[in-house]
């Protein structure tokens, strides 16, 4: 048995040095609490131990959400970025999203050394193994060589590191991501205290050698001309690098075939006991054979992982055949006939929870200071965890500040999608945010999170007076060109007609206005300069934003009328019910659901699977009967 000694007290621990580690301990330590961040390895801080990207479809909303509350991943991923991509341009705004490809050894390296600056803020390599309590509420953690750290609160952010097991066709060991040491100890301890584990699956493919690569077939996949930066502060003046190329080539009927003979040997489809769910979004290679077997090809990126390193990413062929396997497999798609494999693919299980025993602010219901966030709650994705991180970083420092929580709800950011699809609905298989989930999305997209976020985040305490004069300079621009834009009259001259047939427009009758203009679909601030000769010269991201609000004006309009039906129940507070067992009415699921739950308002009971319109209904007589007895 290793003694045990105590060590200096600290107000947070946090236990995890990934996404939402990091961003949870830069909130703490900012709010002014001392903060303990601990890893198992200096070298896994803010590690990318799949895809090396941030942001994407979604989940650049989530970033750019992250930077408008005051959090560091859209800084360093503008310091660290090898190629940049807009996506979804030719859709509307709404699902707009950015795409940047990481170096990930300077994102490591920027985001330690900004970790390492940061006041109020210990770093420090070690293994937490119990997390301690008195008197029913959280009182510290232990570490594997005895130390004790008592703290007001602890926030777990372990990734895939609990109890991780590696899985590659028969074989099977006990690791983190990239060979790291696992987690083995701090499970049993949560299970102790009465958080009950589960297992999800992810997995990742090869990293194979950039010179053993044929591009000549391949489809060259360039970056952006013009460098969009994550972070709001880097809009006047981005960082500029000559950005790294990516390809697109294809798996082969070949790649089909070998998979099929080999099916049997991939863990996941051995017939042996696999208890990690994987996720729906990101399958391995396996899983589109079998699951789109009337495909014979399937798409292949090839996607560099740093400056200084000859290893590509193989994006599109996660796996967990047989070494021996990978080899021909990889050898089979188009361009890699001669590929030199420098790291295979492999698939990792660990621990997890069910994410509905958690409170919006992602506190434990039962256990008073325990946080929870990032892959420990069913997510899957870095900028899912930095989200995570970030609140729960936010709300364990309010509490032991005395103040209120600091909950979004789904009409204020993908933030508040993200959590309250956790906590309400939960999740059986890894989470990942997609535009689809987000019911009011035009009013949520990336351009604007600065607008929907930064002031609250400097009620907070995270944002910075210039970041908020940053972002009032750019929104009184925008309000500018909207007005001028709708007071500039289009007369249907000769000149002015012609030069809108040219555009396929239609010619006017009558006076009109630019902004009037700007709703016909085919007219756009890029091709109308001539119609609108005495246009100011003005930052890109504020001309894309004043035509997304014209065009978009209408739609914009109506969803915040919905938005203020959905903040009608979102604020009636369900705080005063202690439990649904006396509210006559409700049906057995939805006192059994409710009570679990415990939701806040009866906006978020009435997404709660098993509570039905008429159960609602219910709630709501129930509450106007208890205000009118208080009032009596």
């Amino acid at each position: 048995m290793i003694p045990t000694f105590t060590h200096k007290a600290y107000d947070v621990v946090v236990i995890g040095a990934g996404h939402a580690g990091c961003e949870a301990a830069f909130a703490t330590a900012r709010l002014g609490l001392t903060t303990l961040l601990t890893t198992i390895s200096m070298e896994s801080i803010a590690d990318l131990p799949c895809n090396p990207n941030i942001g994407g479809t979604g989940k650049g909303h989530l970033v750019r959400e992250v930077d408008a509350l005051g959090g560091e991943m859209a800084l360093v991923i503008d310091q660290s970025y090898l190629q940049s991509r807009m996506l979804n341009t030719s859709k509307g705004p709404a699902i707009h999203s950015l795409r940047v490809q990481a170096d990930k050894t300077l994102y490591h390296k920027e985001m330690k050394k900004r970790l390492e600056e940061q006041k109020n803020l210990t770093l420090r390599e070690t293994e937490a193994v119990e997390i301690c309590m008195e008197e029913g509420r959280i009182s510290g953690v232990r570490m594997r060589t005895g130390m004790i750290v008592p703290a007001k609160a602890v926030i777990l952010a372990t990734g895939t590191y609990l109890r991780g097991l590696i899985l590659s066709g028969e074989l099977r060991y006990s690791s983190g991501p990239h060979g790291a040491m696992p987690s083995l100890l701090l499970s049993e301890s949560l299970e102790k205290i009465g958080v009950s584990l589960r297992r999800f699956k992810t997995g990742t493919p090869a990293r194979v050698h950039r010179d053993s690569i044929d591009y000549s077939n391949m489809e060259v996949q360039r970056g952006d001309e013009e460098f969009v930066p994550f972070s709001f502060m880097n809009f006047d003046n981005p960082p500029i690098i000559e950005q790294k190329d990516c390809y697109l080539t294809y798996t082969t009927p070949e790649t089909k075939q070998i998979i099929l003979d080999n099916l049997h040997r991939s863990t996941m489809y051995s017939g042996e006991d696999v208890l990690g769910t994987g996720p729906r979004y990101c399958p391995s290679i396996e899983d589109k054979i079998v699951k789109f077997p009337d495909r014979d090809i399937h798409q292949v990126f090839l996607e560099p992982e740093g400056f200084d390193t000859a290893e590509m990413y193989v994006q599109g062929v996660s796996s967990t055949l047989p070494v021996e396997v990978q080899q021909s497999l990889y050898e089979s798609i188009l361009g890699l006939e001669n590929v030199e494999i420098m790291r295979s693919a492999y698939g990792i299980e660990y621990d997890c929870i069910d994410p509905t025993i958690l409170y919006p602010t992602l506190e434990h219901m039962e256990i008073p200071g325990l946080y929870f966030a990032g892959q420990i709650n069913g997510s899957s994705g870095y900028e899912e965890a930095a989200a995570q991180g970030l609140m729960a970083g936010i709300n364990a420092a309010r509490k032991i500040q005395g103040k209120e929580p600091f909950v979004l709800d789904r009409s204020d950011a993908y933030i508040g999608v993200l959590i309250d699809d956790l906590v309400t609905k939960g999740t059986n298989e890894p989470y990942r945010m997609m535009t689809a989930r987000a019911e009011y999305r035009l009013s949520l997209r990336q351009d604007n999170a600065d607008f929907r976020l930064t002031e609250k985040g400097y009620a907070i305490g995270l944002v910075t007076k210039e970041r908020l004069a940053r972002m009032q300079e750019r929104k009184d621009a925008l309000e500018k060109e909207i007005r001028r834009l709708k007071n500039v009259t289009v007369h249907p001259t000769k000149e002015n007609n012609t030069l809108l047939s040219n555009l396929g427009s239609s010619p006017l009758s009558q006076a009109t206005t630019l902004a009037q203009l700007f709703k016909r679909p085919e007219i756009a601030y890029a091709n109308s300069k001539e119609l609108d000769p005495e246009r100011p010269e003005l930052p890109r991201h504020t001309v894309l934003q004043a035509e997304t609000e014209i065009k978009y004006e209408g739609y914009i309009k109506k969803q915040k009328e919905q938005i203020a039906q959905f903040k009608k129940l979102e604020g009636k507070s369900l705080e005063r019910i202690t439990g649904y067992d006396t509210i006559r009415g409700l049906s057995r699921e939805a006192v059994d659901k409710l009570n679990r739950i415990r939701p806040r308002t009866v906006g978020q009971a009435s997404r709660i699977s098993g509570v039905s319109p008429s159960d609602i209904n219910v709630i709501l007589i129930h509450l106007e009967v208890e205000r009118r007895k208080r009032r009596a």
